[in-house]
């Protein structure tokens, strides 16, 4: 892989195409802010324009704020921290999120009681060794509606729960800096402002052409977030492995990173360009340092490497299979006479 970016006299972080695609997507978002506040269109339109920012919203949470909480976007640490601020101003906290997905989640894939990501709502198992309940039987039905409110739960629960919470993954008594507790409050009070207040005082709306407004931006985002994030580790073909007597994972980290792991419509570029290859989830789980522009190039090296070496690669080839095993995968979790069978490398 460092052969590749050699060779190549390439940047491992941004260059001009995702420079581009941030100021797409940011325009996109404020662009339909910015429409819907001047009051020249009807409600129809504004609603509309609604569906829009949640689009932007979801596209914004993949392509920069992504990887610039991941250190990935720059090799100035200034500018990561500055895009990364986009997250908070989507409503979410980054400094939390640096917590539970980069070093949690991406060191505990899919380790049932470790893996936050695994913790979507408690009607649905995204863990064959999470505990079984009845409800879980109509998971597969649930699960998406569940996945529509899961940026409403970042914006009214998760962050202030989590800033509570003694116990985080694997933290005990965690406690975060007060810089970081000033900085949720700032951003929350900035995001419910711009939101909700602002447009409530500037436009000629009732409360309840507010809330469906801010609702539809969203379910739209959430429901995008939470079926591609979904894709990546909660398939047919991914691993679910439980720690030993001693607390250790038998395999390797890389490996287990490949076995935990999914891809999904490489071919597809419009899609990737606009979830940040997220649909290369193997490559952003080996190098999360590396903008996720370089993914689909990187893929090709990576693909080969595992082949070579007999280690599992998984991918489906189009979006529709994805959506379909992770349906599958849902329906079996959700099944009491299920047995799960791990994967042999």
């Amino acid at each position: 892989m460092n052969s590749y970016f050699e060779e190549n006299n390439l940047s491992r972080h941004a260059n001009l195409e995702m420079v581009s695609k941030t100021v797409i997507l940011l325009t996109v978002y404020f662009g339909a802010y910015a429409m819907i506040l001047s009051g020249q269109f009807s409600l129809g339109v504004m609603w509309f324009l609604s569906f829009v920012m949640g689009i932007g919203m979801a596209g914004i949470g993949f392509s920069i704020s992504h990887d610039a909480l991941h250190g990935a976007y720059s090799s100035n640490s200034t500018v990561n921290k500055l895009l990364g601020y986009t997250f908070d101003l989507m409503g979410a906290n980054g400094y939390i999120w640096k917590i539970t997905h980069n070093i949690i989640h991406h060191t505990y894939t899919n380790i049932h009681g470790h893996d936050e990501d695994l913790e979507v709502a408690g009607f649905i198992r995204l863990s064959p060794h999470s505990e079984y309940k009845p409800v879980h039987r109509v998971q597969h039905i649930l699960a998406f509606f569940a996945y529509s409110f899961a940026t409403f739960f970042w914006v009214f629960i998760k962050d202030y729960r989590y800033f509570f919470k003694e116990n985080l993954g694997p933290y005990e008594n965690k406690s975060h800096p007060v810089s970081e507790w000033v900085t949720l409050i700032v951003t929350k009070i900035l995001y419910y402002s711009y939101t909700l207040v602002i447009p409530y005082l500037v436009l000629d709306i009732t409360i309840l052409q507010l809330l469906i407004g801010f609702v539809s931006l969203h379910l739209t985002a959430g429901l995008i977030l939470g079926i591609i994030f979904q894709l990546a580790h909660v398939v047919e073909e991914t691993d679910h492995p439980e720690p030993n007597e001693e607390n250790m994972i038998d395999e390797h980290w890389a490996i287990h990173e490949m076995v935990t792991t999914n891809n999904f419509a490489r071919d597809n570029k419009p899609l990737s360009w606009y979830i940040g290859g997220l649909n290369f989830q193997i490559e952003h789980h080996l190098f999360p340092k590396v903008c996720s522009i370089h993914y689909p190039e990187i893929s090709k090296i990576v693909e080969q490497t595992a082949n070579e070496f007999e280690i599992p690669y998984n991918h489906h080839e189009t979006f529709s299979e994805a959506v379909a095993s992770h349906y599958r995968t849902l329906k079996k979790f959700g099944d009491p006479n299920f047995k799960y069978t791990p994967a042999e490398v």
